[in-house]
């Protein structure tokens, strides 16, 4: 059984500079798409994934499950996924988007323009926009990568639920200087990642997360993308 906390006394107030410190962790954290080749240390990987446990789910079902690589085992997976992917196409478990439209495609072309301007892509050069893109199954050389699986019985609120985790992650690693990259890019080569972890049938593969130190000085790691203003997503209803 996982570990309970106390009930105690449970703040319902505002806790004092936690906005400011979760706006920092919020505003900070970015796609990681170069990463040092030094590994995290176990405890730290630990305390990251312990602190991602407190994520909310329905009903506290909590249905994800979670593989994560150090060393040689990572080696091995990025070595079989690189290989792999040159040789099938995309294999989701989830449907993916079938395709992007309107505000949609404006920010992914946007976020995937800046991606481009920062690495030398030229407009139109596809070679080169299909070798950045292929890095992903190269993990962008991070030393550990987690795959997030959920219970497949759940439907998509288990997905929901493992999503809330997959945030909580994030701003978990961020707060202990670990850098991300989510990426349902490695999901798109579920059949391998299945066969090559033995992950049973009564799970689904979601997402996969390579984590490590970032190379602060790779172009790749030079640009922060832009968030919708609070008009464009909430609509205020008071009567």
């Amino acid at each position: 059984m996982s570990a309970d906390v106390s009930t105690e006394r449970i703040a319902v107030s505002p806790v004092d500079d936690a906005s400011t410190v979760l706006e920092n962790l919020l505003s900070t954290r970015w796609s990681c798409r170069a990463f040092e080749p030094r590994e995290v240390p176990r405890p730290l990987i630990e305390r990251m994934f312990t602190l991602a446990q407190r994520s909310a789910s329905w009903c506290n079902t909590q249905p994800w499950q979670v593989i994560v690589t150090s060393g040689a085992a990572t080696e091995r997976f990025r070595d079989g996924l690189a290989e792999y992917a040159q040789q099938h196409g995309a294999a989701f478990e989830f449907e993916p988007p079938a395709e992007y439209r309107g505000v949609y495609r404006d920010r992914r072309r946007a976020s995937g323009w800046q991606l481009y301007q920062a690495v030398g892509v030229e407009r139109g050069d596809r070679a080169a926009s299909a070798r950045q893109s292929f890095e992903n199954f190269r993990l962008f050389g991070a030393p550990h990568v987690a795959i997030i699986t959920t219970d497949a019985e759940q439907g998509v609120y288990g997905a929901v639920d493992s999503g809330l985790y997959l945030g909580t992650l994030l701003l978990a690693a961020r707060s202990l200087g670990i850098a991300t990259i989510p990426q349902a890019a490695l999901a798109s080569q579920s059949p391998f990642i299945r066969e090559h972890f033995g992950i049973s049938d009564d799970r689904k593969i979601l997402v996969g997360i390579s984590f490590g130190y970032a190379d602060l000085d790779h172009p790749a790691n030079s640009y922060r993308t832009a968030r919708a203003t609070l008009d464009e997503v909430v609509t205020w209803q008071d009567r």
